[in-house]
């Protein structure tokens, strides 16, 4: 028979048929497995995250089953791909219809930087237009890859405070790029 080992309970406190603990941490597991995606693929990326959807990778282990393609009902933008500056309006405008809180992943080196397309008609990097919270490395990034983006994710939004989007720093963040 296998020895089981207890894990020691979390910060809170306990006691025989309860357990209690702050509101940020349990709103924050309670994201941290819920996150809907939103794909904005527009190249090999998009491939690569369709792998990563798929049953070997299977992203619906770590709580982000449910795919949405309409941003009111998305909390979590994956752009991937070479980003065209004529489709930054079109990515500002996605982002900008998410409900906060909201999350931005750039998958890729050409969403990340432009990629090996330093030319007058790619945008160098979506950082331009939106914050970005985690940048996933890779022409293009491996599954592997991608769902070790997605799990950085999922740590900014566990430890996120329910108060953060309303501090002066998250609100000087959204005016430098000119977000009401």
């Amino acid at each position: 028979m296998a020895d089981v080992k207890i894990d020691k309970a979390p910060a809170g406190l306990e006691g025989p048929g309860f357990f209690a603990t702050s509101l940020d941490q349990a709103v924050g597991l309670a994201r941290k497995n819920s996150l809907w995606p939103m794909p904005f693929a527009t190249s090999c990326c998009g491939i690569e995250f369709m792998a990563t959807m798929a049953s070997t990778y299977d992203l619906g282990r770590f709580g982000a089953e449910r795919l949405s393609y309409s941003p009111r009902q998305a909390d979590m933008l994956l752009v991937m791909g070479t980003i065209a500056k004529k489709m930054g309006p079109v990515l500002r405008k996605v982002y900008e219809q998410m409900a906060e809180p909201k999350w931005v992943v750039a998958v890729g080196a050409c969403a990340s930087s432009g990629g090996i397309f330093d030319t007058y008609s790619v945008l160098q990097g979506i950082d331009r237009i939106i914050p970005v919270d985690v940048y996933v490395p890779g022409c293009p990034p491996r599954p592997e890859q991608i769902l070790d983006g997605i799990m950085r994710v999922q740590d900014l939004v566990q430890n996120e405070s329910i108060r953060r989007r309303d501090s002066p720093e998250y609100k000087a963040l959204l005016e430098k790029y000119q977000i009401q």
